[in-house]
């Protein structure tokens, strides 16, 4: 009877399973064995031991984490992405699901939206098509961060996304040249590695930023060209920045964005100018945003509205 009663009481101590985490688990085996993987789990669940051509250790507390996230139908694919990911970051000399470790490296980068519609990243839209993409690595060496990896993390997506902005700010300082655009002056801030674009949350530490904010283009990850909005020239500005961007976007080994953008307030706004060809003559349409165009016309009402800007 004593027997029977700490047998019982032993299995009381061990919680049951989730229906979930057995379900997950039996997924994690299936692929490991397509893979050519034996598997064994932890007791609590936390990480999985891949035997096989190499022993390896597999973190699954955000794995976990992301597949309460997501539909069961998504599960298949979450799972081969991430043992297939664990596998190709084998030789990485880091873990990237310890944030002690990497936080160093932590970095973003500005990436069209379109080239991430399949892909399963850490990010937040600067613009509807640009997205601030989170990475680990430095320089050319990054790799975008998954989202088991920061769930493993005692921080959130945001918080992790405003520390690599810090990293960025800290160990880089763009280069500041000035330029003339057929009478349109310009700065261009430009960077060693693809991260100059998070410097354009701190603006203010290279230029004086006015009240109505600047126009900026980005024609690939390393570059910011701005002209501060002063008066009704910025009109003639989004002319020569829309051509200079395209110029450069076209030609550029590592393009971003052919578009002006508005930088105002902490956001990031499309302005929308398009070149149109008519009757053999090509000019540029813009179509402004409504809270742009309120600038404008306050702009165009100013007795200097014929400044132009330093």
């Amino acid at each position: 009877m004593r027997l029977f009663r700490r047998r019982r009481d032993r299995r009381a101590e061990t919680p049951p399973r989730r229906i979930e985490d057995v379900d997950l688990d039996s997924l994690l085996g299936l692929v490991a064995d397509s893979l050519g993987y034996g598997c064994s789990f932890a007791p609590d669940g936390g990480t999985l031991t891949l035997s096989g051509p190499r022993e390896i250790t597999v973190r699954l507390t955000g794995l976990r984490a992301e597949a309460g996230r997501r539909s069961r139908e998504d599960w298949p694919m979450l799972v081969s992405e991430h043992l297939a990911h664990t596998l190709a970051t084998l030789d990485e000399p880091l873990d990237a699901c310890d944030l002690s470790q990497v936080r160093p490296l932590l970095r973003t980068r500005i990436q069209p939206d379109d080239d991430l519609a399949s892909a399963r990243v850490v990010g937040r839209h600067l613009t509807a098509d640009l997205v601030e993409v989170l990475t680990v690595g430095y320089g050319t060496g990054g790799r975008p961060v998954r989202p088991e990896e920061v769930r493993c993390w005692p921080v959130t997506a945001a918080q992790a996304l405003d520390l690599a902005l810090d990293n960025a700010r800290q160990d880089e300082r763009l280069t500041v040249t000035e330029e003339d655009l057929g009478g349109v002056p310009v700065r261009r801030l430009t960077g060693p590695t693809a991260c100059a674009t998070a410097h354009l949350r701190r603006l203010d530490d290279y230029l004086s930023v006015p009240a109505d904010g600047v126009l900026v283009v980005l024609p690939d990850p390393a570059t910011l060209v701005v002209h501060p909005i002063e008066g009704i020239g910025v009109v003639r500005a989004i002319e020569r920045l829309r051509l200079l961007a395209l110029q450069e976007f076209e030609r550029g080994d590592d393009p971003l964005s052919p578009y002006v953008y508005w930088w105002h307030g902490g956001r990031l706004t499309l302005i929308r100018a398009d070149l149109v060809s008519q009757e053999g003559q090509t000019r540029l349409v813009v179509a402004p945003p409504p809270e742009f165009a309120r600038v404008l016309a306050a702009l165009a009402a100013r007795p200097d509205s014929g400044t132009t800007g330093d």
